[in-house]
């Protein structure tokens, strides 16, 4: 059979005969319109116009399997179900009745739906093994449809990304330089040390920050600290100065362990050895002490590279860690690197902010993102296989949020691919 969902997208987009329509007692039936689709508690679609018989309703319509649903869902004793004008259901078994007793009309579907509709739609999702329901048939969408509905879908991911910036600007009580080092902080812990480095930065009072901002071995010395990174005994200059300025640090400032969440450094590469990625971080916002300010008044990538174009103390230079010495380089962030943080961070900070004052231009963010190169994961790997590539950072988002979204949900009624599927 199938899932109630489809009888609401059926009625929805009128995929079936709308001509001749009658009730189940022979009332002609008109749509003017079909209404505004709900999916809260309440009737399936609100507002709806129909002509039935020589009478216009105005009102509500709602939707079963069978007409037999109403009373196994208790509508009958529900006045809020009083305003539906028409009762659509698949098969009618029983005449339905509002809590006043009086008949509703009722609407049988399958007398007017194409077989072809429900063909498609068996053939959608009776699939089996497959990593998503449509990949045997998603190249055949045309290109401008898929074009315009992976704009969409990663603009539906920046929108659920501002989630959490929302929180963080709530709890820092709008301060957007404070959000921007919460969320730079957790995406240079990457996936293995994300948690940890945002537990580290949203413990940490920002205003502490900001005033060691112009000294970067304070700086240094209250991010390391703060991670419990300087409580070795460690007979290095650089070492003994950085935990002697946290000692005066903790004691001017107050502060107490709150890192919860532990830094791994096992079977990572030493370029994202949490040690070297404080140290950058600690880089970055001492040569930037408004970066928000800058960030925002940015409109070119390559001048956002620049923005990041950070050289680290000379100590790190030949070091991973405070006790592992390696052979001179800058340790620079990588373009790869910055490319992940512009994906995950500075856009998305960008387009909330852009949006919070009424100056969003959504065709700047889409170019933006267009000219960073697309991620590359497992998810994204497989729809090339399926001859879906990614040429653009836009193109890779958007497909992690079709594919966890939409396809690990079941969502096909809701993607632009499902509904070509299904209706074709």
């Amino acid at each position: 059979m199938f899932k109630e969902d489809f009888l609401h997208y059926i009625w929805k987009y009128k995929l079936f005969s709308t001509e001749n329509l009658r009730t189940t007692l022979q009332e002609t039936v008109v749509i003017i319109n079909s209404g505004d689709h709900n999916f809260n508690s309440g009737s399936d679609f609100f507002n709806a116009k129909l002509n039935i018989g020589d009478q216009l309703w105005a009102g509500n319509v709602e939707i079963h399997i069978k007409s037999s649903d109403w009373y196994v869902h208790g509508h009958e004793k529900d006045s809020n179900y009083d305003n539906t004008i028409l009762h659509v259901v698949w098969q009618h078994d029983v005449d339905v009745h509002r809590k006043d007793n009086s008949v509703i009309p009722t609407l049988e579907l399958k007398n007017y739906t194409q077989k072809d509709i429900l063909d498609n739609y068996h053939q959608l999702f009776s699939s089996q093994d497959k990593w998503i329901n449509c990949e045997n048939d998603i190249k055949d969408v045309g290109k401008f449809q898929l074009t315009n509905w992976l704009e969409r879908l990663y603009i539906e991911r920046l929108e659920e990304k501002s989630k959490l910036i929302e929180q963080l600007l709530v709890s820092s009580k709008n301060d957007w330089e404070a959000v921007l080092f919460k969320m730079l902080a957790k995406n240079f812990g990457l996936k293995v040390n994300g948690d940890a480095f945002f537990n580290l930065a949203n413990k940490l009072d920002y205003t502490i920050v900001r005033k060691q901002s112009n000294n970067l071995i304070s700086l240094e010395a209250l991010l390391f600290g703060q991670a419990n990174l300087l409580a070795d005994e460690i007979q290095d200059p650089y070492y003994i100065n950085l935990q002697n300025e946290y000692s005066f640090l903790k004691s001017k400032f107050k502060l107490s362990h709150q890192i919860v969440t532990p830094f791994q450094f096992f079977r990572l590469r030493p370029n994202n050895f949490p040690t070297i990625r404080i140290a950058q971080l600690a880089v970055l916002f001492n040569k930037h002490q408004s970066l928000f300010s800058e960030i925002v008044s940015i409109t070119d990538i390559q001048e956002m590279y620049k923005l990041f174009n950070i050289s680290l103390a000379s100590f790190w230079k030949t070091h991973y860690s405070f006790t592992s010495q390696s052979k001179m380089s800058s340790k620079k962030l990588s373009k790869s690197f910055i490319d992940l943080l512009l994906i995950n961070t500075i856009i998305p900070l960008k387009f909330i902010y852009l949006k919070s004052i009424g100056k969003l231009n959504e065709s700047e963010i889409l170019e933006a993102i267009r000219q960073l190169k697309p991620e590359v994961n497992g998810i994204i790997n497989k729809f090339d296989q399926l001859q879906i590539s990614s040429k653009s950072a836009l193109e890779s988002q958007a497909l992690l949020q079709l594919k966890n979204s939409y396809c690990i949900k079941q969502r096909c009624l809701e993607c632009v691919v499902g509904k070509y599927l299904i209706g074709k």
